[in-house]
This record gives structure tokens, C-alpha cells and sequence, in this order.
């Protein structure tokens, strides 16, 4: 493999702080931290936004981690063409179909997880403080965390990298932490009405049926 030969297609830092402007942006736009606890889980999103999009089109750490690790066993032979950080085209021998349907399947995802917590923030603003359990809230007690967790499955699904693989459960675990105490808050200012809600509805994962 001739040094010649290799296209590297990284190094556009512009392209990820764009992203990673944008998507907080919208991210933002429907979950605005006001507590230390929001912000907190809030950082750890923004850590797997940044995390994720730096390899995407800044360094691609996870490339470089399995090129020495697997030498001339990669099964690519251009690694740091873009194409070939889609990792599960590059692992699975995948050709253009299959990148098209990651595509569609990870777009989806993250436009799916948008609209979710966009409902789910137009419920709460109409409430005018009072409890909401119809439209989104009526399948999951926390539609914007459920978009939120949407969105970044898309993401990895689109560009899997070995560090927001190992963020991705404790962004879970940090959100479900933050439920549980936002859920303390509710039950105390609404009684036996919010728990016969918690009671009959999923916190993030709607029934099936």
C-alpha cells in the first residue's frame, strides 16, 4: 500500500465545530438546563457531540486504534477515506446499498428523536405548570431524554467510534439519574396523581401493543 495512494479525508475542524454548534443548538432548544444536576448530565451530551464529530471529520482516533491493532488484516484499503469511517460498511463488507441504508436508518433516528423532544417541549410550554400526560407523554414519561437517546443511537449507527461507545451508557445512566430525581420533584408537588401516571407509563420506552 503506497503512502501516495492514500487519501486522508480528516482535518476539517471547521466541519466540526459547525456540527457540533448546530446540534447543541437544537439540542438545547428543547432540554435548557437550569439546575447543576441538568447541567451536568447536559455536559456529558455535549462530550459525546464533541467526542463523536472530532472523529468524524477532525482526528479519527478509532481508525488509527484499529489499523495497529489489526495491521494488514483491515479490511480497507484506503482506512482514512471518508467513506471508510462508516465502520459497519467497512466491517461488514458492505457496499453502496448498505451505506444508503445506514443512512436512512441513522437520519430517521435522529429526526425521530428531534421531533420527539420538540413535541414533548411544546406539551410542557402549553401546560402552564400543570401536570401533562397526553400527546407524547401519554407512551413515555420523558419524551425529551427519549429524543435525546434517539438521536444518539442514530449518530452511532452513522459513525461508530470506540469513545462514544464507551460514553453512550453513562449518558444514559446520567439522564436516568436526572429523571429519577426530577420524578422525587413531581411526585412531591402532585401527589397520587403523578404516581398512578408513573405507574401507567414507561419512563422512556414506550409499550409495544
Amino acid at each position: 500500500m503506497h503512502g501516495e495512494s492514500i487519501s486522508y479525508a480528516y482535518g476539517f475542524w471547521s466541519l466540526v465545530i459547525i456540527n457540533v454548534i448546530l446540534f447543541l443548538f437544537f439540542i438545547l432548544s428543547f432540554i435548557t438546563p437550569v439546575k447543576r444536576r441538568e447541567w451536568r448530565s447536559m455536559g456529558v451530551t455535549t462530550a459525546f457531540i464533541i467526542a463523536l464529530f472530532t472523529e468524524m471529520y477532525g482526528f479519527p482516533l478509532t481508525i488509527y486504534i484499529l489499523t495497529v491493532v489489526l495491521g494488514s488484516k483491515y479490511p480497507a484499503l484506503n482506512p482514512f477515506a471518508h467513506e471508510s469511517g462508516h465502520l459497519w460498511v467497512t466491517f461488514f463488507g458492505g457496499g453502496a446499498i448498505m451505506l444508503a441504508l445506514i443512512h436512512v436508518i441513522s437520519n430517521g433516528l435522529v429526526l425521530a428523536g428531534f421531533f420527539t423532544m420538540a413535541s414533548g417541549w411544546r406539551r410542557i410550554h402549553k401546560s402552564k405548570g400543570e401536570l401533562v400526560t397526553d400527546g407524547v407523554y401519554s407512551y413515555v414519561r420523558h419524551p425529551q431524554y427519549s429524543g435525546l437517546f434517539l438521536i444518539t443511537i442514530g449518530l452511532l449507527i452513522q459513525w461508530p467510534t470506540l469513545i462514544t461507545f464507551l460514553m453512550w451508557p453513562i449518558l444514559i445512566m446520567a439522564y436516568y439519574k436526572l429523571s429519577r430525581r426530577e420524578e422525587e420533584e413531581m411526585e412531591r408537588e402532585f401527589g397520587d396523581k403523578y404516581r398512578k401516571y408513573r405507574e401507567a407509563v414507561p419512563m422512556f420506552i414506550p409499550r409495544i401493543g
